[in-house]
């Protein structure tokens, strides 16, 4: 069967503000979807607490909307279960770096082979507009009594450095850009994340949509100079493809990760199929794994008693 973005819409209302770019991102979200022909029963959307963590009620798949915080591990345990599944997780900046940032670097060690699209606005929306990880240092956006005094997390830097395989950047009023780095972040085996850049047109009133478009930078003739540049089209190449590479491959991209005002890159910083993924190395431990997963397995037979022998699990737990 051939899908439609529309066989991904739900018909509940969104009720984000006018002009989000959450809005941007669902709709390039469910664009990937269809063009990847993806059978809705087989994709899993996870996220959190927040407003880019409501996308799950608005995308036509499996959905788990669960705690702040908290979506990545959710996330894996249900790939863990079942790796046979597409899953996506989706979150904002506040929830995926704030309370949830230790989560953030240590699904890098996994590897597992999922996506992660990250809404970043530089703000808490959902609670009035507080400074988010994401906020520049000295920025002071309308919520905020005094500039912010904290140094950001920069999520492409962070992310390569924590071991995400895949990472990348786009914008969400970009749509086409931001649903083919979706496409990409889905194909590719590993941990994928996709930092998506989006105005809050409610409570940051800095980094804007005319902000992004460079309306405050116009050349002689008036015409705006976009702050935003496609590192595919500047001739970067983020892919490993030899081992020995990987070094610098990362460098590269971390540089790239640091350019911002005059000058934002969008497009991949890292990629590296190179590296075993969590569920092969899963497998090489048990070796029954991808053919027979937690999900697939029988837990009891028709009359309802367990059909488990933790005989073998016992036997691993003895020391001596």
């Amino acid at each position: 069967m051939t899908h439609k973005p529309q066989d991904y819409k739900t018909s509940i209302y969104t009720d984000w503000c006018p002009g989000c770019g959450d809005y941007g991102i669902l709709s390039a979200l469910q664009m990937a979807l269809a063009e990847l022909n993806l059978e809705p029963h087989n994709v899993v959307v996870v996220s959190g607490v927040g407003n880019a963590s409501k996308t799950p009620h608005f995308v036509k798949v499996n959905g788990v909307h669960t705690l702040h915080g908290r979506l990545l591990p959710f996330a894996m345990g249900i790939k863990v279960a079942n790796p046979n599944l597409e899953v996506i997780g989706v979150g904002g900046d506040g929830d995926g770096l704030g309370i949830g940032a230790g989560h953030f670097v240590n699904t890098g060690r996994r590897n597992i082979d999922m996506a992660y699209l990250l809404y970043n606005n530089g703000v808490y929306g959902l609670t009035k507009g507080q400074a988010s990880p994401t906020l520049r240092l000295g920025m002071q956006t309308k919520s905020l009594p005094k500039p912010n005094i904290n140094n950001a997390i920069v999520p492409v830097a962070l992310a390569i450095t924590a071991g995400y395989t895949f990472v990348a950047r786009s914008y969400a009023f970009d749509v086409m850009h931001l649903k083919n780095t979706i496409k990409q972040a889905i194909l590719h085996k590993g941990l994928a994340l996709v930092d998506c850049l989006q105005p809050c047109p409610v409570y940051n009133d800095i980094n804007t949509k005319d902000w992004y478009a460079g309306e405050d930078r116009k050349d002689a003739a008036g015409n705006p100079q976009s702050r935003l540049y496609k590192l595919e089209e500047a001739g970067f190449d983020p892919v490993v493809h030899d081992a020995s590479e990987v070094f610098k491959k990362k460098v590269a991209g971390l540089e790239k990760a640091q350019e911002w005002d005059d000058r934002i890159p969008i497009g991949v910083f890292y990629q590296n199929e190179l590296e075993t993924t969590f569920q092969e190395r899963f497998a090489q431990r048990i070796p029954f794994y991808i053919a027979n997963p937690p999900a697939k397995q029988q837990l009891k037979d028709e009359n309802g008693a367990s059909t488990l022998d933790l005989g073998e699990f016992m036997d691993d737990l003895k020391t001596s």
